[in-house]
């Protein structure tokens, strides 16, 4: 049984997309309610608690890795899938274009990982007036500095 080389190149494509899709989908939150409800508070909001003075605002190193399939885990696939079909026929030889297409895929999204630059975040400590303490993480201090008060909102901190 002789396999031609489009046959083999489109098992490979969609092993590839069906390994990589193996990943685990965010899950809706089930309500028992046909209808969204919405609550309202009972008294007014407390708007004292998004407001602060920064007390820290300390450098880090973060990997913006977003976990999703890059060029790296496709281009992988793709050699390991060509390389396993040169290995061994008929069944043998599927088994390990298999293989290679899930092996590569692994090899290659650590590569690209381990290649994708470091960036800069900055970790901004903020004393909130109710007490509280809350850690702010953000790519840019723009004109922040410590003992400025700042409004924290959508999880960042503004100067106010």
């Amino acid at each position: 049984m002789k396999t031609n080389y489009a046959t083999t190149v489109a098992a490979m494509i969609a092993a590839t997309v069906l390994f990589s899709g193996c990943s685990t989908p965010m899950q809706q939150p089930v309500s028992s309610q046909p209808y969204p409800s919405t609550t309202y508070p009972s008294t007014g909001p407390s708007y004292s608690s998004s407001y602060g003075v920064v007390d820290s605002i300390q450098m880090t190193n973060a990997n913006a890795s977003n976990g999703g399939i890059g060029a790296g885990t496709v281009v992988g696939g793709i050699v390991g899938g060509l390389l396993g079909n040169q290995v061994g026929g008929g069944n043998g030889r599927t088994a390990a274009t298999v293989a290679g297409t899930v092996g590569g895929a692994i090899v290659g999204n650590q590569i690209e990982q381990r290649n994708r630059a470091p960036s800069t975040m900055y970790q901004i400590g903020v004393r909130l007036d109710n007490g509280s303490y809350q850690t702010v993480m953000q790519d840019t201090v723009a004109d922040l500095r410590v003992g400025n008060r700042v409004r924290i909102e959508s999880g960042r901190a503004y100067r106010y």
